[in-house]
C-alpha cells in the first residue's frame, strides 16, 4: 500500500466542532458575548473625538469600532464554535444543566411566601424591640421626647 498524502490540515475556521451538541449553551454564550462586544463597540465610538471639519474623522470614528466589533465577533465564533477545548467545556456544561433538578413553580411560590412572612415577622419583632428600648430610655431619662 502506498502512503496517501494528507490533504486535510484540520478543521477550517468555519467548521463547527461537534455541531448540534451543547446548542443552547453555545447559543446563550454567543448572544451574551455579542451583547458585550456591541457595548464595547459603542464605548469605543463614544470615546473617539475629532474636529468636525476634519474629513477622515468620521471614517475613523466609525471604522475603528466596526473593525473591533468584527474582530471580536470572529474571536467569539472561534471560541464558541471552533476551538475544541472551549467547545467541549460548553457541551459538558449543557449536559450538566440537563441533570439539574429544577424547582417547580408550586415550590417556588411556597418558598417565596415563607420568605415574605419571615421578613414581615422579623420587621415586626425589630419594631417591638425598638419601641421597648425607646420606652426604657425615656423612663430612665436618657432619651427625651
Amino acid at each position: 500500500m502506498a502512503d496517501v498524502p494528507k490533504t486535510s490540515r484540520g478543521p477550517s475556521f468555519v467548521d463547527i466542532y461537534k455541531k448540534g451538541q451543547g446548542y443552547y449553551t453555545r447559543l446563550g454564550t454567543g448572544i451574551g458575548g455579542a451583547i458585550l462586544i456591541l457595548g464595547l463597540g459603542n464605548f469605543i465610538y463614544e470615546q473617539i473625538n475629532f474636529n468636525d471639519d476634519w474629513a477622515p474623522g468620521l471614517w475613523i470614528k466609525t471604522g475603528v469600532p466596526v473593525a473591533v466589533i468584527v474582530g471580536m465577533l470572529l474571536l467569539l465564533h472561534w471560541l464558541v464554535d471552533v476551538k475544541r477545548s472551549s467547545c467541549d467545556f460548553l457541551i459538558a456544561t449543557d449536559g450538566e444543566m440537563k441533570k439539574v433538578n429544577w424547582t417547580s413553580k408550586k415550590e417556588i411560590i411556597a418558598a417565596t411566601k415563607v420568605v415574605i412572612l419571615v421578613t414581615i415577622l422579623t420587621a415586626l419583632a425589630l419594631f417591638l424591640v425598638d419601641q421597648a428600648f425607646k420606652n426604657f430610655f425615656i423612663a430612665i431619662d436618657v432619651l427625651q421626647m
